[in-house]
């Protein structure tokens, strides 16, 4: 900073800071609130000062939040982070991370009350749909540390082997393989996931039933990566091939498409999506240039369904898909996100090109279509989100794009 700076007067920071704010004083009544808060929350400032924090926090969550700072006044710490849902000024919920902490005055005397607060709403929203997609999933699924052990499984896991959830949870994966060959496989495997020097192992490992019956499982593991890139945890996935049976290799390459694509379209499904953009983050830190993700969510794409059924609105995601695929280089990642919404994501030279892909992206889909014997119209909204720092998370990149879409959503009305 020149010597000709100064400090940014503090009343403007307050108001320009993006993270919501409250101050409380000791009886953990309102002092102030920054904008972000209010807007957060949907109230004015002078309205939500005279509000008691505890109206504004989900009745099964007060009790957390009350017998925290009640601990913190204590002097048990000085800073605490917790999570809790808030309750909007239209009765909608949502949830934060509140990271509250202890002022202290000159003298070291408790003061004021500051919490910080992060929206995670869309986090917890996708937690859930991860947890009904693996209770629900058709075939055994399980989360492992790097160990091997089992940390979380499905039913479907649970009904395959013959044990319960109890019994499973904690125990080595290994403990259930039942031929000597096949285990030592298996930790080879789980040594090279570990050590990061592969990402995903797929084998076909004997197993034994709790009956002693023995069967063969398609045995799928994936690492997840931490916030470092390196090995946090795995996701394995495990389809029965029955007693004696072994997989051709034809079969094995179809059932691993399977798991890595959308039945309909034949896109990338969200697995193989967050694989692909990891691995771009990972060249992007090695090669440079701009990493692109585009939200794409088709417009009126509910009333074709409604007036036509779901046949033509299934044809019209087809047609849409052929049309990104059109779009993209071959390099790219297209995949289908759920629902009418599609993901981009493309490695590009600068940011100029990021733009000019989300153009052309939106000029193919802004057509009309046959579908059916039926002539209609295609129009979607695409989002765009950008980065040059191969430590951006995923995740992270895939949120701001759908933030960025909705705003495009919001402005074709």
């Amino acid at each position: 900073m020149g010597d000709d700076a100064s400090p940014l007067p503090f009343d403007a920071i307050w108001r320009q800071v993006v993270g919501p704010i409250a101050v409380l004083d000791l009886q953990a009544r309102h002092v102030d609130v920054n904008p972000a808060m209010c807007r957060m929350l949907g109230y004015d400032r002078d309205e939500l000062i005279k509000r008691d924090p505890v109206d504004v926090i989900h009745p099964d969550d007060e009790p957390v939040g009350r017998q925290n700072v009640d601990r913190l006044l204590a002097g048990e710490f000085d800073s605490f982070p917790v999570e809790v849902r808030l309750l909007h000024s239209d009765g909608s919920v949502l949830w934060v991370l509140v990271q509250t902490s202890l002022i202290r005055d000159d003298e070291g005397a408790p003061s004021l009350v500051v919490c910080q607060f992060h929206d995670i709403t869309r986090y917890r929203e996708l937690l859930l749909l991860w947890r009904q997609t693996v209770s629900n999933a058709p075939i055994g699924m399980a989360l492992l540390d790097l160990d091997g052990s089992w940390t979380e499984v499905n039913e479907k896991l649970c009904e395959l082997v013959g044990y319960h959830r109890e019994e499973l949870v904690g125990s080595p994966c290994t403990g259930l393989v039942d031929d000597a060959e096949d285990q030592s496989q298996h930790r080879s495997a789980l040594t090279a996931l570990r050590e990061g020097r592969a990402t995903s192992a797929t084998l076909e490992v004997r197993f034994r039933h709790r009956d002693g019956d023995q069967f063969w499982l398609l045995t799928r593991l994936s690492v997840v990566p931490g916030a470092d890139d390196q090995p946090v945890y795995l996701v394995g996935q495990y389809e029965s091939l029955g007693g004696g049976v072994r997989l051709s290799e034809e079969r094995l390459d179809r059932l691993t498409r399977m798991a890595l694509h959308d039945p309909l379209t034949g896109l990338a499904n969200r697995a193989l999506l967050i694989d692909r953009l990891e691995h771009e983050l990972a060249e992007l830190g090695e090669r440079g240039g701009v990493l692109a993700v585009l939200m794409i969510d088709l417009d009126r794409f509910k009333p074709v369904n409604d007036r036509y059924g779901h046949p033509v609105g299934d044809q019209l995601l087809i047609a849409v898909a052929q049309e990104l695929i059109s779009a993209v280089r071959g390099t790219d990642t297209v995949a289908r996100f759920g629902g009418d919404e599609f993901v981009v994501v493309a490695r590009v030279p600068d940011f100029a090109e990021a733009d000019a892909l989300r153009d052309r992206v939106v000029q193919r889909l802004v057509s009309d279509t046959v579908v059916c014997g039926r002539s209609l119209s295609m129009c979607a909204s695409v989002g765009l989100s950008t980065t040059q720092n191969p430590k951006t998370p995923g995740h992270f990149l895939i949120d701001r794009a759908d933030q960025d879409m909705y705003r495009v959503k919001h402005r074709h009305g």
